[in-house]
């Protein structure tokens, strides 16, 4: 007798199907998929704006992987909670740049005990060599600090203004694509516009050498809680 288990199908709720049915074409040009997002959401709250892009991309070649950042012409509608580990004499800068928390080695063990209430992590490049012992703490996090990011500079009062200003990082995860956020339902179809191609051309711009065909295979968006949209891109 065969023991294989059956696929349970997720049935879709009455106000999701309801919202779905408004979409009724495979792909919206920008300024329509923007202008149908906001009328997509199912919850009574205020709900984020999701970007979801699909890359053509061999994920286990170094010259395809797709990493950048970008700063949002209206930021992101969410308060970041940054930490900054810096030297002694830059923790009162760090702070009155907006950083909730700054230090060096009691910040570290403050990590080491887990308690962790922030959201992104920045670092001098004089401190990286004291991050080493909760590199593997913060990494399984997301908030390890990496020059790539730009999360590693000397410039920390400037790095810390950009990401509370609404500074993001687009990263491809391990199946290709690209999740990322571009504000609040409620910003409107003028500010949520105008953050979606600040994104979709700073991921242009990051093409990678290494892929020759085909860049972006699809691009959707959606709300925090509803059915998304395809975009043109």
């Amino acid at each position: 007798m065969s023991t294989k288990k059956i696929p349970v199908v997720r049935k879709r709720g009455k106000k999701y199907s309801q919202k779905n049915a408004l979409i009724e074409k495979n792909k919206y040009p920008i300024d329509e998929a923007v202008a149908l997002l906001t009328k997509l959401s199912t919850t009574s709250f205020d709900a984020t704006a999701e970007l979801h892009i699909r890359i053509n991309a061999d994920t286990t070649q170094a010259d395809q992987l797709v990493r950048t950042t970008v700063t949002l012409p209206h930021g992101t509608g969410k308060k970041v909670r940054i930490a900054a580990f810096v030297p002694d004499d830059l923790i009162d800068k760090a702070k009155k740049a907006g950083a909730v928390k700054a230090g060096n080695e009691d910040l570290i063990k403050e990590v080491v005990a887990e308690k962790i209430d922030f959201d992104i992590a920045v670092a001098h490049p004089d401190v990286m060599k004291n991050l080493g012992k909760v590199a593997k703490i913060l990494g399984q996090r997301g908030l390890m600090p990496n020059p790539k990011a730009g999360t590693v500079t000397p410039n920390i009062e400037k790095i810390i203004g950009e990401l509370n200003k609404g500074r993001i990082e687009c990263k491809m995860d391990k199946q290709g694509i690209i999740h990322t956020i571009f504000g609040k339902i409620s910003f409107g179809e003028d500010k949520l516009k105008e953050n979606l191609e600040a994104i979709i051309k700073a991921i242009k711009d990051a093409k990678p050498a290494g892929i020759k065909s085909t860049y972006i295979v699809s691009a959707t968006i959606a709300p925090s809680m509803g059915p998304g949209v395809k975009i043109e891109v």
